[in-house]
């Protein structure tokens, strides 16, 4: 689709292919046991998302002004590995402040334009494989610990959890939309 053609519902579904996060604090343990099990699918589906993509197609953009093929895989990377790391603070600080990541500012480094996508498909594998082992093993009460975001505020784990669930979905379909409205 030409830039000019898009209007401004095109780009707002371009944005928010699965619809845009929400969290109402209300988590049953069946509603949390699905979400671990998305967040544990985060890797293979990116890496099914970019399947076969040659680096012309991994550096066009999802959709105008947005980022690549290959930023979106590196900045899920890069946003799993910092959501990791703040569930481990939550678990072991008492509502530790974390650090906000300038995402729009990681993508535009020399790694993450540049680099094959592969190194961090690997990472993505590893980081949620043990984000998987995590967090089947906490209790369920557990998932009420939290962390403290200078732009969000407090932050259990479940509302982590049910954030990466979808950031993955996400971001694996503006992979996927790309790829059929450009017919590869």
């Amino acid at each position: 689709m030409d830039k000019e053609k898009w209007d401004m519902d095109d780009l707002e579904k371009s944005m928010y292919p699965i619809g845009k996060f929400e969290y109402d604090g209300n988590v049953s343990p069946e509603q949390r046991q699905q979400r671990i099990d998305e967040l544990a699918q985060t890797a293979a589906r990116l890496r099914n998302a970019v399947e076969g993509l040659s680096d012309t197609q991994l550096d066009t953009p999802y959709r105008p002004g947005g980022w690549t093929v290959r930023q979106v895989v590196h900045h899920v990377a890069d946003a799993s590995m910092n959501g990791f790391i703040r569930a481990k603070l939550a678990l072991t600080e008492q509502q530790p402040l974390v650090k906000t990541f300038e995402e729009n500012d990681w993508v535009e480094l020399a790694d993450t334009k540049q680099l094959p996508v592969e190194p961090s498909l690997k990472m993505l594998e590893g980081i949620h494989e043990r984000m998987d082992a995590l967090l089947r093993s906490l209790p369920p009460e557990s998932f009420s610990i939290a962390f403290r975001h200078p732009d969000s505020g407090l932050n259990p784990l479940d509302r982590l959890l049910a954030y990466f669930a979808w950031h993955g979905k996400q971001h694996a379909a503006h992979i996927t939309s790309l790829r059929q409205r450009e017919g590869w």
